[in-house]
């Protein structure tokens, strides 16, 4: 069981900065592939970045945050990061973080093992 938790939403102006980190509680982290989702009120989640495993590290972006959003990972602290910048109202959503076997799962298939609780983010224009 891996248990995942958030951190680092909060309010900003539109055109800020923020960075959302996701703690891992397992040892086995630098095995699975990371990513963040979001979903808006009234919308479905929706995939936002991806990082891989393995040692050629390898990352994803969905097109509406790509050049403004920077997926990374720590495995030594068992933490993945986004850094999110430029900020839009649009970008307002509740943001989760997700393991899974592989990138692929969660770029292509929207499809995690495991789930964080969430942790809003809100960008005022």
């Amino acid at each position: 069981q891996v248990q995942l938790v958030e951190s680092g939403g909060g309010l900003v102006q539109a055109g800020g900065s923020l960075r959302l980190s996701c703690a891992a509680s397992r040892r086995t982290f630098s095995n699975y592939a990371m990513g963040w989702f979001r979903q808006a009120p009234g919308k479905e989640r929706e995939f936002v970045a991806a990082i891989t495993w393995s040692v050629i590290i390898t990352t994803y972006y969905a097109d509406s945050v790509k050049g403004r959003f920077t997926i990374s990972r720590d495995n030594a602290k068992n933490t993945v990061y986004l850094q999110m910048n430029s900020l839009k109202p649009e970008d307002t959503a509740v943001y989760y973080c997700a393991a899974a076997q592989t990138a692929y799962a969660i770029r292509y298939e929207s499809r995690s093992d495991y789930w964080g609780q969430g942790t809003q983010v809100t960008v005022s224009s």
